[in-house]
């Protein structure tokens, strides 16, 4: 017999394999610094957990796709968590898989001057699309305060769901340049 080369979540203890359970969670929460910095590393973590728990290809793009526009609105229009000024202290990001599959993720910080809304940008706008993505992905998403002043934004995100018109939710109207020309011919 060849030497023991333990797999990943097995151990040799005196010659023997034995195999240790790995939990697997279905809810996860973790401190994001209030800023860009933090965004990368909550997108790999849930990628990462939600691939272990199971989670189809196709919700994890959505729901990670959707963290990214929660955490993003959470830096610019809300407050770090605490005491915190802007620039200092986290934000908190969390997800979790109920039993029958579904996905529910959700963002949480200070609070801001202003209620989450989906806007109507300009065509040159160079933002204002996010809670529109996040509209045509989530089954539901919605805004929970609570009395200390968080405000957290949550999305559920199912398999099959996304809405058929996705594309012409969050894409920038054509422009038809011709028309203010018609007259020169």
């Amino acid at each position: 017999m060849g030497a023991f080369t333990p797999w990943r979540g097995a151990k040799e203890v005196s010659g023997v394999a034995l195999v240790v359970a790995r939990e697997v969670l279905t809810s996860s929460s973790m401190a994001v610094p209030h800023g860009p910095a933090g965004v990368g590393e909550a997108r790999r973590r849930m990628r990462d957990e939600l691939r272990i728990n199971g989670v189809s290809d196709s919700v994890i793009d959505d729901a990670v796709l959707i963290l990214s526009e929660l955490l993003s609105n959470s830096c610019r229009h809300g407050r770090p968590l605490g005491q915190a000024e802007v620039g200092d202290g986290d934000i908190r990001a969390a997800w979790r898989v109920d039993t029958a599959g579904g996905l529910t993720v959700e963002v949480t910080d200070g609070g801001g001057p202003t209620r989450p809304v989906p806007a109507t940008p300009s065509v040159t706008a160079r933002g204002g699309r996010g809670l529109n993505i996040i509209t045509a992905l989530a089954q539901d998403w919605g805004v929970r305060d609570n009395a200390s002043g968080e405000v957290t934004v949550w999305a559920d995100v199912t398999d099959g769901h996304r809405r058929d018109d996705f594309a012409q939710r969050v894409a920038v109207p054509e422009l038809d340049f011709a028309v203010p020309f018609d007259d020169l011919d």
